[in-house]
């Protein structure tokens, strides 16, 4: 052929790809999720890793960047990924819960595709189905600004992903089999720094020869820690022991900068803070994640801090922990803790342009839980006396594929005055609404609740019971936006939502236990002009939908990327085009 008629051929091509990629970048993932055998409390058992890493990898993109994640499953039971904090904006089909996606079974995969759209900031992943949360599969998940966004604060001279949770010694089946059979989870064998068990702080707790994380550091420099609780339920206090925590930022939202001894982190959340290594660096220190509101005996979790000039272990007694005697700690903790109202994030206005205290509130729920209790003769947790029963057909292909009977659209916004019920009921949000929820813990421990596809302000939380009258002590300023937020036992949380992202999301409880025997809704936000992303190509059907199921090989769609972390399109470009020229010399 005519190299004229090449290069016309070339340069179509790139106008198309251009068309079809513009401006956004994407950053791919291939993910092998597998069973390997780990010792992280000095006990052989078995783990979910993914490419044989557990924790697994830290998933990076920049704001606006579509991000393509596949997932092999080469464990023995069906497994979702869900992105703990990611808006997934218009596009809850890559949401990775029962409700919206049919689990990927064992032996397959299955490709998501999202876009990071206007967001920055620290988030997780987690396996949703099975409990295997317990058994790993997390890791975290970085959001960078872009370039043309001021950040708040110094570039640190390094950046430290911290995956701390609490660790059963029991395998996520057995944990499962023991939750369905009324048996309590009880207090944790121990707390895991990235998937690695205690420093040896105390001969007569910690016994010999169990690995620790170690993180090296360079005097006097700043470094930036993204600390998530991916537990399964229990609060933990960070500290780094003689060194002081900034706090900068919280599931997405720039906070005002304040410097902490100590950090409650609860089941779900995530925090970054800076710290400078500002001490002498004589010897190595104790970085502890220890478990709160519990009197257990077991090992905290302790990693350490090594100055590349350090001449010596840590020694001496862990730093201490807040008073377990005074309830209220926590609690004016989780009060000090607001937006940095004049810093821009994912776009350049300042977080406090959306004034959050001047919209009207179109709805109001009261959702009210209560400990497990028998529900047909099965140990169930409830919202507003229903306990969510998850059906074979997720409730999102339902209404895309309108088959009726699967759901309800009648959640109650109060609690109701009734026996406690097993039902799909959902909440019916309006597009666009601004929403009031209040969070009611009757239980006896703390609960974190989570709500997918959006951040939620933070306005207001106490001790007793939440009345109309407690709107007088909201903070409609400042209170801090981010997707999870715990609740104390006996005590309220209210949150403010704007229903601007059309789909289908989850509100549950992050504590494992409690989401399991059903402490969870799903919110519908329907927008009338239909401005979601469509049904994905590679849809996994199941329930009345499967005879729609596609074979494997049609159904597949692989990054094409494997081992190449990031492929922006001009790069791409470029590598066409060297090959066209190559092809017609």
């Amino acid at each position: 052929m005519h190299s004229k008629s090449w290069w016309v051929i070339l340069i179509s091509f790139v106008g198309l790809f251009n068309y079809a990629f513009a401006g956004d970048p994407f950053v791919y993932y291939d993910w092998t999720v597998s069973y390997i055998t780990a010792s992280p409390l000095g006990v052989k058992q078995q783990v979910i890793a993914i490419n044989g890493k557990f924790p697994g990898p830290v998933l990076e993109a920049t704001t606006n960047w579509n991000v393509v994640v596949n997932v092999r499953n080469n464990i023995d039971e069906p497994v979702l990924l869900t992105w703990n904090g990611i808006q997934q904006r218009k596009n809850s089909w890559q949401d990775g819960v029962l409700g919206t996606n049919c689990p990927i079974p064992a032996g397959w995969n299955w490709t998501y595709q999202f876009q990071v759209k206007d967001q920055i900031g620290s988030f997780s992943y987690f396996p949703s189905t099975n409990f295997q949360r317990a058994a790993g599969g997390y890791g975290g998940i970085i959001v960078n600004n872009r370039d043309v966004i001021a950040v708040p604060f110094g570039t640190p001279d390094g950046d430290i992903t911290l995956a701390i949770g609490d660790w059963f010694v029991k395998s996520h089946k057995d944990l499962r089999k023991d939750i369905e059979n009324g048996i309590d989870l009880g207090y944790p064998d121990g707390v895991l720094f990235n998937g690695l068990g205690p420093y040896r702080y105390d001969s007569t707790i910690v016994p010999d020869g169990i690995p620790y994380q170690v993180i090296n550091v360079e005097p006097g420099k700043t470094y930036r820690f993204r600390v998530h609780n991916v537990g399964i339920s229990t609060s933990l206090n960070f500290r780094i022991q003689n060194h002081n925590l900034l706090l900068v930022e919280t599931e997405g939202s720039y906070t005002v900068q304040q410097n902490y001894s100590n950090m409650d982190i609860h089941v779900g959340q995530s925090i970054s803070f800076l710290v400078t290594m500002d001490q002498t660096g004589s010897n190595d220190y104790y970085i502890v994640a220890s478990p709160r509101f519990e009197k257990s005996t077991k090992a905290s979790g302790v990693a350490i801090l090594h100055y590349s000039n350090s001449q010596g272990p840590a020694s001496g007694p862990l730093p201490d922990a807040p008073d377990e005697s005074d309830p209220s700690f926590s609690m004016s903790q989780a009060r000090s803790i607001r937006m940095n109202v004049t810093a821009g994030a994912a776009r350049p206005n300042p977080q406090g342009s959306f004034k959050y205290g001047e919209i009207t509130v179109t709805d109001v729920y009261l959702l009210q839980n209560r400990p497990p209790e028998l529900i047909n003769g099965k140990r169930r947790t409830t919202l507003n006396g229903i306990s969510f029963f998850v059906p074979s057909t997720p409730l999102k292909l339902a209404q895309q594929f309108n088959v009726l009977g699967i759901f309800k659209l009648d959640f109650p916004n109060r609690p109701m005055n009734r026996p406690p019920v097993i039902d799909t009921s959902v909440m019916n949000g309006t597009y666009k609404g601004f929403i009031e929820i209040i969070l009611q813990n009757n239980d006896t421990t703390v609960q974190s609740y989570h709500l997918d596809g959006y951040a939620f302000f933070v306005v207001g939380m106490d001790y007793g019971v939440w009345t109309e009258n407690s709107r007088s002590v909201y903070n409609k300023w400042d209170g801090v936006a981010r997707s999870t937020t715990q609740v104390f036992p006996g005590a309220w949380t209210a949150i403010l939502v704007y229903l601007d992202n059309a789909g289908l999301w989850n509100l549950r409880a992050q504590n494992l236990d409690s989401w399991y025997l059903g402490q969870e809704v799903y919110l519908s936000v329907v927008n009338p002009e239909k401005d979601e992303v469509s049904l994905p190509e590679n849809t996994i059907y199941c329930g009345v939908l499967s005879s729609l199921q596609k074979d494997q090989a049609q159904r597949v769609r692989f990054s094409g990327a494997p081992l190449v972390p990031a492929v922006t399109t001009g790069v791409l470009i470029t590598l066409i085009i060297t090959y066209f020229v190559t092809f017609i010399r």
